[in-house]
């Protein structure tokens, strides 16, 4: 009898634990959904009206539930929040030059996704980054706090480089390294954000952004739930 009732509380335990997990696969995909329409919007210059009046201001006071969170750079051409056709209160955004990770802004994401739940995070990196280029340009060791960021650059700069091409080959393949290397940096540095991930409970994407076009190129992104034997 108590074998039986251990393995009855067992089963509900795991039961319970992947009904979590495939609804926050769900809520993943469908934040992921929910951006990419919005920059498609962006892109196609159909821009949604935003609630941003006093009535959306007063709701946000009593709390956050943005959707997803972005990682991007500090360029002033980079806005998630006009890319995304998003309002106030939707976007977690942590922003820095050269769109790179330390313990302090990766304890901003840790913050946004244990605590505030969002689902959804999206790293995100830009072509002509200015970081990227100094990184590739330099030539001698940078002045100031610049060498902090430079440094955590330059193995992306270095990959890109054995990779050969042009100039612009270069520079657009360590854009890439670089959101590669940052999510990698992530997973080495957060064992919060690494059990989210590997639970479901929160889905990761990478991508560029195109200054030109407005468009967000997708690099990798969340699979797909697995569809429920009960599903109608």
């Amino acid at each position: 009898m108590l074998r039986k009732s251990f393995f009855t509380s067992l089963f509900l335990v795991l039961l319970v634990s992947a009904g979590l997990a495939f609804t926050g696969a769900q809520k993943g995909e469908e934040a992921f959904s929910k951006l990419m329409d919005g920059n498609k919007r962006f892109t196609s210059d159909t821009l949604s009206r935003k609630n941003v009046g006093e009535a959306r201001r007063k709701e946000l006071t009593k709390g956050q539930q943005p959707y997803a969170i972005v990682v991007t750079c500090s360029d002033s051409r980079v806005s998630p929040e006009i890319m995304f056709d998003e309002g106030l209160g939707q976007l977690f955004v942590i922003r820095v030059a050269g769109n790179v990770l330390d313990p302090v802004s990766l304890g901003s994401v840790e913050y946004a996704a244990e605590h505030l739940h969002s689902p959804l995070l999206i790293l995100l990196g830009h072509d002509h980054c200015g970081a990227v280029t100094a990184a590739l340009d330099t030539k001698s060791k940078p002045e100031g706090n610049i060498v902090a960021i430079v440094r955590k650059i330059m193995p992306a700069v270095k990959k890109a480089t054995l990779k050969g091409g042009t100039k612009d080959d270069i520079l657009n393949n360590a854009v890439r390294e670089n959101v590669s290397l940052t999510q990698n940096y992530m997973l080495r540095k957060s064992p919060v954000l690494k059990h989210l991930i590997d639970t479901g409970e929160l889905k990761v994407v990478t991508g560029v952004y195109h200054l030109d076009s407005g468009a967000v190129e997708i690099l990798s992104a969340p699979k797909a739930a697995p569809e429920s034997k009960h599903a109608h």
